[in-house]
Formats: structure tokens, C-alpha cells, sequence
């Protein structure tokens, strides 16, 4: 039997082509003359479209897999592969939002929004006609000619946002993005990521500690282990968008992944333990 596709929403639980492709990828550092192996064997892939979150508790590699995909941190074994190509270095066909926004404070709104398209010499013109559907899409039209320190830490995540969605890049890799905001800011910026991911299109890999976060957000949750981070578990969340808490399969998720998380954390505070007695 053939399923209809009823919406962009509906048509990403299709899988698409393979974009983001990691085979066998261990990263290690080495500090104080120590190994310290982040990450351990990693084998993933993320579809073209998809959005996809990273879970976990603190040390278990998720930025630091983003980080090798972004190109910024090279792992030390396997291979990383964006449309068949080998990830080498960063590249235009990755946008980075980080969770401190990092804008530049002597731009303005529009100035920071523009800039990597400045810095490809586009046009004058088709510059100004960019930023101002981004300004409108974010809505940010009133504080284009705001500073950084003029605004709210939603208002700057959006300006991050859009200062990525300009340089068209078809994968988007945000690191726990909306992490230092309040629940109310944060709950209107993940509306309004999912509402701009179902019209542009994007590919989404998503840093986040929040399990509700990645239940509203995720087509796919990666569950990640405490160190060496290792994929413990690839959950498909197949719930219809919006998403909200009276889902009881929403709290069934919730459940079995806190339980998941859980068992990390307590890895990481048994092993603070063991370190602290070795001392």
C-alpha cells in the first residue's frame, strides 16, 4: 500500500539520500600527558532533511562530534563524509550555530546577518533583498539597525540563526543552541526552527542535554554513552508535529530515555568518584 504524503512534515518521515555519513570515528586527546578517548567507534548517518539530535549527558562526545563534521576537530580514526565528499576542513555546505552566538559586536543586526554574504561578494542589492526575508522570516524587521548588546539572548539566537539560513547552507549544525535561554524563549525559538526547517528544507544535527527538547524537535534521537562516547541507542520518533506532553507516547519517550540518560550520568558521577579517591 502506497502512503500519501500529506505535508513537508509528513514527506521527511521518507528517509532521503545519505548526507551526513560517520564510519568508524575515535577522537582522542591527550592532556597532561593522558589519553582522554572522547569518542569510540562511531558509525552514523543522517538523511538529507532529516533532523536529527544528539543526547547525553555531559562528556559524552556530543559537541565533539559535531565539532569533526563541522570540520573544526579532525578525528584521529574513520572518516566523515558530507555528500559522498570527505570532511576535511569547515565548508559552506555546513552552517554552525553555537550556543553562545557568537556575533560580531560592532555589527549590527542586518550587518552581522550580512556579512558571510559580503565576504562571497554577492551583489549589493541581492545582499539587502537576503536579509531582508531573513529579517522578516525571524521576525527581527524592527532591530536591524540594533547592536548585539541591544538585544535579548532570543533575539541574538535569532540573528545567529539567520546569519546561518543566509548562506544557504543545506546542512545546519547547531550546538546546544537555545541551551542558556528561558523556557518560554526557548519553547518560541523551537517553534520557530521546526516552522523554518519544514519551509527551507535544512538538514539538522542538533546538540542538546534536554530529553524534552529532542522529543518536541528530533525525527531521529541518538542516544549518546558517558566516555568513550558511543551511539547507545538510534530512536526514530515517529509522533506527528506539534508535539506536546499530553502525547502519552510523548511520555512513554520521555520515560525510556531519561532512564537511558540516567544510567550515563551515573557512570560519569561513579567514575568523579573513582577519580576523586585515586587523588
Amino acid at each position: 500500500m502506497i502512503t500519501a504524503v500529506k505535508s513537508i512534515a509528513d514527506a521527511r518521515l521518507v528517509p532521503g539520500a545519505t548526507q551526513i555519513e560517520v564510519r568508524g570515528v575515535n577522537k582522542v586527546f591527550t592532556t597532561g600527558g593522558h589519553d582522554i578517548v572522547a569518542l569510540q567507534g562511531i558509525d552514523l548517518t543522517v538523511g538529507q532533511g532529516e533532523f536529527v539530535c544528539l543526547l547525553g549527558p555531559s562528556g559524552c562526545g556530543k559537541s565533539t562530534l559535531l565539532n569533526a563534521v563541522a570540520g573544526f576537530q579532525p578525528p584521529s580514526q574513520g572518516v566523515i563524509t558530507v555528500d559522498g565528499q570527505p570532511v576535511l576542513t569547515p565548508g559552506p555546505d555546513r552552517g554552525m550555530v553555537f550556543q553562545e552566538y557568537a556575533l560580531f559586536p560592532w555589527m549590527t543586526v542586518a550587518e552581522n546577518i550580512a556579512f558571510g554574504l559580503q565576504i562571497k561578494r554577492m551583489g549589493r542589492a541581492e545582499v539587502k533583498e537576503r536579509v531582508d526575508a531573513l529579517l522578516a522570516k525571524l521576525h527581527l524587521q524592527d532591530f536591524r539597525h540594533r547592536y548585539p548588546k541591544d538585544l535579548s539572548g532570543g533575539m541574538r539566537q535569532r540573528v545567529a540563526i539567520a546569519r546561518v539560513l543566509a548562506l544557504d547552507s543545506p546542512i545546519m549544525l547547531m550546538d546546544e543552541p537555545f541551551g542558556a535561554l528561558d523556557a518560554l524563549t526557548r519553547r518560541t525559538l523551537q517553534d520557530e526552527l521546526l516552522r523554518i526547517w519544514e519551509e527551507v528544507g535544512k538538514t539538522v544535527l542538533f546538540v542538546t542535554h534536554s530529553i524534552e527538547e529532542s522529543i518536541y524537535l528530533a525525527d531521529r534521537i541518538i542516544v549518546m554513552t558517558y566516555r568513550p562516547g558511543t551511539i547507545k541507542r538510534d530512536i526514530h520518533v515517529d509522533m506527528p508535529r506539534p508535539r506536546d506532553g499530553s502525547n502519552p507516547e510523548f511520555n512513554r519517550l520521555k520515560r525510556e530515555l531519561s532512564q537511558m540518560v540516567m544510567e550515563e550520568q551515573q557512570r560519569f558521577s561513579q567514575e568523579e568518584i573513582r577519580s576523586v579517591t585515586a587523588d
